[in-house]
């Protein structure tokens, strides 16, 4: 009899992360740095290791080359094995042209020969780009348990943030009753995190029908899962309760490195230490950070490998950076291997990979107070380099 798989996952980390600017030129979302020594990639794939799934298909697309040389085979998250583990898909060329992924669904829709390879009972479907920590297994149970077609991982936004979501109301069994993509006047605040399980007989019909469809949008929020409800399948939501934040904007990504910082105990407080659902990551080996004497870090992440003697204040500071004498970092995310040169000053900012920040420059919202309306982020991209004694204005995108 043939080996099979029970549950496997399709993790979709194709996004450009246009709203992500200058971090994204060269990067595709899912392998910007975050928290100081992980990539946003390591939680979904960390996520599917804690929650004992060990097939995991990876979806890519725009700027790969980086993605693909960071997961590999898959052995830092254990995901390296001769029948599964962690596999690269990128769009398939079907006879002269390539065929680019054109949607979520259309992505999957490429991939059911990968998927066949396991003859699944489930397949879990992942979004690359968001930060959080889930056992799937729990998600998968509750499927079980409710005999559902597909079930759809739920959260409780904000009302004025939920027109940004895939939004539904649910029955008190938890069954979904409406489903609407983005919508302009929502009817509740339970909105669709992007994770979903389908039955894949079920959903392989829908993939075949929807591709064969040349009107369709070819994406799960959009046409899928509203196809499915209009047909009456048993849709389920499942309510997930924990940390969990969208990081594809600018102000978002630098707000889930900030929590990184709070205490524990806050309602938005990011554990990364909890030994019991660890977040895994390729970490290259780094030396141990040299602290100088003339250095002041307080209330700050500094990952190993750096080279530290300025001031750094509610900052996380990445691998492999260097922070010269007089130079002062606050509330501030700076990337790997960046360079904040003597006398520098960066506040509210995001410095990309590799940039250096030259003497005496300025990065940021200096100013001890200031209006929330003219507030923002800073950005230095990846390999940047900020001249000495050049201003990089707030919001300004360098």
């Amino acid at each position: 009899m043939a080996r099979r798989k029970e549950c496997i996952a399709m993790l979709l980390a194709g996004g450009q992360g246009s709203r992500l600017k200058v971090l994204t030129e060269e990067t595709a979302k899912p392998a910007v740095p975050f928290g100081g020594k992980y990539r946003i990639i390591d939680f979904p794939l960390s996520n599917c290791v804690n929650s004992g799934i060990d097939t995991v298909g990876i979806l890519t697309q725009y700027q790969p080359l980086e993605l693909n040389e960071y997961v590999g085979n898959g052995q830092p998250w254990g995901l390296n094995r001769n029948f599964g583990g962690a596999h690269i898909l990128p769009p398939y060329s079907r006879s002269k042209k390539s065929e680019w992924y054109k949607g979520t669904a259309n992505a999957i829709c490429q991939n059911i020969p990968f998927i066949e390879r396991y003859d699944p009972e489930y397949v879990l479907v992942l979004s690359g780009d968001h930060i959080y920590k889930m056992d799937y297994a729990k998600m998968l149970s509750y499927h079980k348990a409710k005999k559902a077609e597909c079930t759809i991982a739920v959260l409780d936004v904000p009302k004025e943030e939920a027109s940004r979501f895939g939004i539904m109301t649910l029955n008190k069994n938890g069954s979904v009753k409406e489903f609407e993509e983005k919508p302009k006047k929502p009817k509740s605040t339970k909105a669709s995190m992007g994770i979903y399980i389908f039955n894949w007989k079920s959903l392989r019909e829908y993939l075949i029908a929807d591709d064969e469809d040349e009107t369709s949008s070819n994406d799960f929020g959009k046409n899928i899962i509203p196809k499915m409800l209009a047909d009456k399948c048993k849709l389920f939501g499942y309510e997930f309760e924990g940390y969990w934040k969208d990081v594809g904007t600018i102000e978002s990504l630098w707000e889930a490195n900030m929590d990184l910082l709070l205490k524990e105990g806050d309602p938005n407080f990011l554990n990364l230490k909890d030994s019991k659902f660890k977040i895994y990551a390729r970490n290259y080996a780094q030396p141990s950070s040299f602290i100088g004497a003339s250095s002041d870090i307080s209330n700050s992440f500094v990952a190993e490998g750096c080279d530290i003697r300025g001031k750094v204040e509610n900052s996380v500071v990445f691998t492999g950076c260097v922070v010269e004498e007089n130079a002062y970092i606050k509330d501030s995310v700076v990337m790997p291997n960046a360079i904040i040169r003597k006398g520098a000053n960066v506040k509210y900012a995001i410095v990309g990979e590799n940039a250096q920040i030259g003497i005496n420059a300025k990065v940021g919202d200096l100013r001890e107070y200031y209006d929330k309306k003219e507030w923002g982020i800073a950005v230095v991209g990846k390999d940047k380099q900020v001249e000495q004694n050049q201003t990089v204005a707030v919001n300004e995108i360098y």
